[in-house]
């Protein structure tokens, strides 16, 4: 783990490996909290909440939060099961709440811990690779509401974000995979060589994968200390969201789709948004070939008709990042330069499917 540097954020650190538990161990005992609660899907709580009470010895845990796992899940009926669990065991505002888990408990948990009692402390250990790289860095916390994606929560940054690469060991390919698209995201957005050197792994397996993870954390961590808010600069992270959102979105409530995960659907997203940078923003066709050609070599493709594209871009309209009635894009001025708040024509949308879909 000695390749790996702690990095400063506004008011947090994000520390790897043994040294971020010590950190995390250390912070604990000097904060002197009334009571520790640590909050786990029933993934993580069987795959890594043993091991993470093994290494917080000495430390003392009132009680464990356990939500179903899913992004189905990420809803304001499994916040209200975490803020029973917090009153009943008498949480107070000298409380804190470990997150234990990928982007769904990091970002539920946050948003809990910042809303009961008016806000407690809460830490971070991501599990997941999208939650190291992406999720459980930058303060963004909230919940789904019905189909939306992140309509309600937060901009809070935890005490302190602990990365240990050692629980990717727990995941499943597709999981792998999923936070491998927020890499090459990073990549797409702001180091054209991050990128390259990315798009050309001929395999995803986490030592490979676990070189880039501070990378990735430095790319965001660099616009989150300039944008915390997302006033401006921040929304350069939004590159394949607003498309990627919708199609997540889509197919999580309609029951004839299979569900993708968040990195899959942001997979496509960048895909289109690729296209609608070419008309919209004078990105080379060729380099908008070259990233569909990158993402259908790790994620596949996936086929949607006519009706369903009509119904993904209705969901365009409930877009977090509007305003005033307008969808608001973050495109490509060329691999590693972006532009925020750009308008696109509607009639463009399907032609971003259609060159999706095309061989």
């Amino acid at each position: 783990m000695n390749q790996y540097e702690t990095i400063k954020s506004n008011r947090s650190e994000i520390v790897f490996g043994n040294q971020g538990m010590a950190s995390l161990k250390k912070k604990l005992s000097s904060k002197n909290y009334t009571s520790i609660f640590i909050a786990v899907d029933t993934n993580t709580e069987k795959c890594c909440l043993p091991r993470c009470i093994e290494l917080l010895e000495g430390i003392a845990i009132a009680d464990i939060l356990v939500m179903e796992a899913g992004e189905i899940h990420k809803n304001l009926n499994s916040c209200t099961a975490f803020w029973n669990v917090l009153s009943e065991g008498q949480a107070d505002r000298k409380s804190a709440l470990i997150n234990l888990g990928g982007g769904v408990v990091t970002d539920l948990g946050g948003f809990v811990a910042a809303t009961f009692k008016r806000g407690i402390d809460f830490y971070n250990i991501p599990t997941t690779l999208l939650s190291m790289v992406d999720a459980a860095v930058g303060g963004k916390t909230g919940i789904d509401f019905g189909a939306l994606k992140n309509q309600i929560g937060v901009i809070i940054e935890p005490e302190l974000v602990v990365v240990d690469p050692s629980w990717l060991k727990t995941l499943p390919e597709n999981e792998i995979r999923s936070g491998f698209a927020e890499m090459l995201k990073h990549g797409l957005i702001a180091d054209v060589d991050y990128w390259k050197v990315l798009s050309n792994l001929s395999t995803l397996e986490i030592p490979f994968l676990s070189l880039g993870i501070q990378t990735s954390i430095e790319i965001k961590n660099s616009v989150v200390l300039e944008d915390p808010n997302e006033k401006g600069l921040r929304k350069i992270l939004n590159f394949g969201h607003t498309l990627g959102h919708a199609i997540e979105s889509f197919c999580l409530v309609n029951v004839h789709r299979k569900t993708l995960l968040h990195g899959e659907a942001i997979a496509i997203g960048m895909i289109l948004e690729a296209y609608l940078s070419v008309y919209t923003c004078d990105l080379s066709l060729q380099d908008a070939a070259q990233i569909k050609a990158v993402f259908l070599h790790f994620f596949g493709k996936h086929s949607f008709d006519d009706r369903e594209i009509a119904s993904i871009v209705t969901l365009l309209r409930h877009d977090k990042k509007n305003n005033h009635g307008e969808i608001n894009f973050t495109l490509l001025k060329a691999i590693g330069t972006p532009l925020i708040d750009q308008k696109v024509e509607t009639a463009l949308l399907k032609k971003a499917f259609a060159f999706y879909l095309a061989a």
